[in-house]
């Protein structure tokens, strides 16, 4: 391996030389965890996967809140004689390596029985003894080697949830009885004339009714359960006919074998329930591992520090919060609350609340507001209210989030549902007085026929199969839906919306460009020295983009807030800030950091954001077919910019607020169908109100807000393709009705003209089913192999 590259973690070694054993590391944090491997014979871990670690970070007192045994034991999944077991969410599993070392954790520590990995969910669930080890041992343990759980509010509120298999046993017992009962009717089929089977022959449909009971009433209850809420909603969804289908089909087949007429249809109603299951069965096998519905929760730390009038601290729980009640809020930490600030300053990072990315100083006594991240040191502050009633928890608590989509939107399977049981009852009772008059012996048999024979199973196969196809292709492409409903209202949209910060420009790389007189080498070093002191966001972009210096021991450095900050060492003094600070000019809408030396003005750097590659010809696509808007929390400073990236009319707002956005999605719909598309949480109302809502997110195992769909960030720009797919895939539907209508018409010529048999039953409905199943999995692989993902 490159002497330059980290052998835990496979980083750059830029900052310092640390060897050991002969190998290269980044910092000391990245050896102590070598050095814990090679103590408990872990060294495997590097042969799986060469610089498969995680750089540790120092938690500090981030898991102090797991000194509060309440809070333990609602996140403890058993607790019983010192046994305890926990299941934790790490973003930071990524390989085989990660799996071995992670269930491997008893080698670690004595008190750890078992641990195992759910890789897809990244989740390791973990069984320890609790004598003189706690959760919080456990999870610094974890930190320590790499693996920080993350744990917020919302694993702590969530209950145990049991997994639904309802839907998996009455599959496999529409499977188990369809078997049987082909099995059962094969010498029907043929009319073998053998003695044995005829004399059983009684017997054998006598038990394909005893295996057709449990499917009609337990496997088939949701179509009709379903169909009877359409018929008291005074709606003809597509389980209406299929409900009387299975119903005729049961009733038709019991009344033949009863007065010994034949064996009726128990194949084909076994049959077309599986099917039918299967399919369903298929369209719920999406990406379940991601969480679209998170909410503020996701956010929030479970536990905070109170500061007693007496000077004590202890945690509490984030519930019990009181208005008057002085809390602790530590580097990096959400503010739980609505809040008097008590420190003297406090820098908070708003950029989930409102869509600023510039941190904002605030001084003593200012309001902080719920859902703003502290960034520096620790802070008092003073709550001016509970959690449940703070501006972040009203904003999500919109009547917009308990709206539920697919409820209102009707999908393209019903909306052919109606028509199709419109008319199959219109043929059933047009036969059936025809042969009243023709031949009044064969009524009840053409009448119930029609309504066998033109059951709409292949319809009803087509949507799920095509879009949970769909579905599963997306998700290898980087993009998550939520469900198939989302697809056919992707299909639909004819307005896009755009948020600017974290959804067109990306958080990952920063442009800045120095504009002035050149710093030599000993004012560069005395700058990154400087910057190195600091914790605002510009210093710190600021200090990883100047080159490599040999970092002094400064003799001052002040800070004044909202100005910049200070450094001196021997005779030369540096400031870095605003322009006023520095006695630089200011130039409005535009973002930098001013230097002078010695007093003297040198120059600026200007940081500039940085857009996604290939937003450009996106927009140029997609500006073709549908209405665009940019939508943005951010100052007006980007509009000159994103004018000249998209030379085309465009309507672009700034300094929007949450509800500002959600208000003009709401205006937009009373129009044309809108898809809204946002990283943060200032964006959750518009993805909410908005037909299509997409989060675009640097790591979908993380940050998923509440939305339709998740999409990785370095896939935005196959956006137009997906939306294209969509559209192929509602072609797709289409077609599979126009090759299903076939077969009806074919069955109806028999069911009509009193000539359907069981065995034309039999072979009709099966066949239609498999080939819609085939054709909507080979037409959904073939439209979507142009889609070339980005790495």
């Amino acid at each position: 391996m490159d002497k330059s590259t980290c052998y835990h973690c496979g980083d750059l070694c830029t900052t310092q030389n640390i060897e050991f054993d002969d190998k290269q590391f980044c910092c000391n944090g990245c050896k102590t965890v070598y050095e814990i491997f090679c103590s408990n014979d872990l060294t495997y871990y590097y042969d799986l996967e060469k610089s498969a670690g995680i750089s540790p970070s120092n938690s500090g007192n981030a898991f102090d809140f797991l000194d509060n045994e309440d809070v333990c034991k609602k996140l403890l999944e058993f607790n019983e004689d010192n046994l305890q077991v926990v299941q934790l969410f790490i973003p930071s599993i990524h390989c085989s390596s990660c799996i071995w070392v992670l269930e491997n954790l008893q080698k670690l520590h004595p008190n750890v029985k078992t641990a195992q990995v759910d890789f897809p969910k990244k989740k390791v669930r973990i069984t320890y003894t609790s004598h003189q080890f706690s959760l919080k041992d456990l999870v610094l343990l974890l930190a320590k080697i790499g693996y920080e759980p993350s744990i917020s509010l919302e694993d702590y509120s969530k209950s145990n949830k049991k997994t639904d298999r309802s839907l998996l046993y009455r599959l496999g017992l529409a499977g188990f009885a369809f078997g049987n009962v082909m099995l059962l009717s094969f010498p029907e089929y043929f009319e073998v004339n053998e003695f044995w089977l005829d004399q059983y022959k009684h017997t054998f449909r006598w038990l394909m009714f005893a295996f057709s009971v449990p499917v009609v009433v337990y496997a088939a209850q949701d179509y009709f359960k379903s169909a009877y809420k359409g018929l008291t909603s005074k709606l003809l969804n597509i389980d209406v006919p299929i409900a009387l289908g299975i119903l005729v089909l049961f009733l038709r087949s019991t009344y033949d074998i009863a007065l010994d007429l034949g064996s009726g249809f128990f194949d084909s109603l076994t049959g077309l329930v599986f099917f039918l299951l299967l399919g369903r069965y298929f369209q719920q096998k999406t990406y379940a591992f991601l969480s679209f519905e998170r909410d503020y929760k996701s956010y929030f730390p479970i536990a905070i520090t109170k500061k007693e009038k007496d000077g004590t601290e202890h945690n509490i729980e984030i519930h019990e919060i009181q208005k008057g009640d002085r809390l602790l809020i530590r580097n990096q930490e959400i503010l739980p609350v609505d809040a008097v600030l008590l420190s003297a300053t406090a820098k908070i990072d708003y950029s989930f609340v409102t869509g600023e990315s510039e941190a904002i100083t605030k001084n003593s006594g200012d309001q902080v507001f719920a859902g703003g991240k502290q960034l520096g040191g620790i802070i008092e502050i003073e709550a001016l209210k509970t959690v449940s009633q703070s501006y972040l928890t009203q904003l999500w608590s919109n009547a917009v989030f308990n709206k539920n989509k697919s409820s209102s939107f009707q999908t393209l399977t019903d909306a052919i549902g109606q028509r199709f049981t419109i008319v199959v009852l219109s043929i059933a009772t047009l036969a059936a007085l025809f042969w009243l008059w023709q031949d009044p012996s064969k009524v009840l048999n053409v009448f119930t026929a029609v309504l066998i024979i033109a059951c709409p199973c292949a319809i009803a196969l087509a949507a799920p199969f095509t879009l949970g196809n769909l579905i599963r292709i997306f998700g290898k492409k980087g993009f998550y839906l939520k469900d198939t409903n989302t697809i056919e209202r992707l299909a639909q949209i004819k307005t896009i919306v755009f948020d600017k910060t974290g959804t067109l420009t990306t958080n990952k790389e920063n442009s800045i460009h120095y504009q002035g007189v050149a710093l030599n080498k000993e004012e560069e070093r005395l700058l990154k020295t400087t910057l190195r002191s600091s914790n605002h966001p510009l210093s710190r972009s600021l200090y990883q983009i100047l080159q490599e210096q040999d970092i002094a021991t400064l003799d001052t450095f002040t800070e004044e807030p909202g100005k910049g900050i200070q450094g001196s060492y021997l005779k030369d003094t540096i400031k870095a800030g605003s322009a006023s600070y520095t006695g630089g000019t200011n130039i409005n809408a535009e973002t930098a950091v001013h230097v002078a030396v010695n007093d003297d003005h040198k120059g600026r750097f200007v940081f500039k954001n940085t857009y996604r590659k290939g937003i450009e010809a996106l927009f140029a696509k997609l500006q073709q077919q549908f209405s665009l808007v940019i939508l943005s929390g951010d100052n007006d400073g980007e509009r000159a910019n994103l004018a000249k990236r998209f030379p085309f009319a465009m309507p672009m707002y700034f300094n929007q607020k949450p509800e500002d956005k959600l208000k003009y999605i709401a205006q937009c719909q009373q129009g044309s169908k809108v898809l809204m598309i946002g990283d943060g949480l200032n964006d959750a109302g518009a993805l909410a109100q908005s037909d299509v809502g997409i989060a675009v997110s640097e790591n979908v195992n993380i940050f998923s807000p509440a939305c339709d769909a998740i999409l990785e960030a370095q896939q935005l720009p196959l956006l137009h393709q997906y939306l294209t797919l969509s559209q192929k895939g509602i072609r797709i539907i289409k077609a599979s009705f126009i090759l299903s209508l076939c077969y009806n018409l074919v069955g109806l010529y028999f069911a009509v003209t009193g000539q359907l048999q069981p065995v034309i039953a039999a072979i009709l409905m099966p066949l239609s089913s498999i080939s819609i199943v085939i054709f909507t999995t080979v037409a959904t692989n073939f439209i979507s192999r142009k889609i070339k993902t980005e790495s």
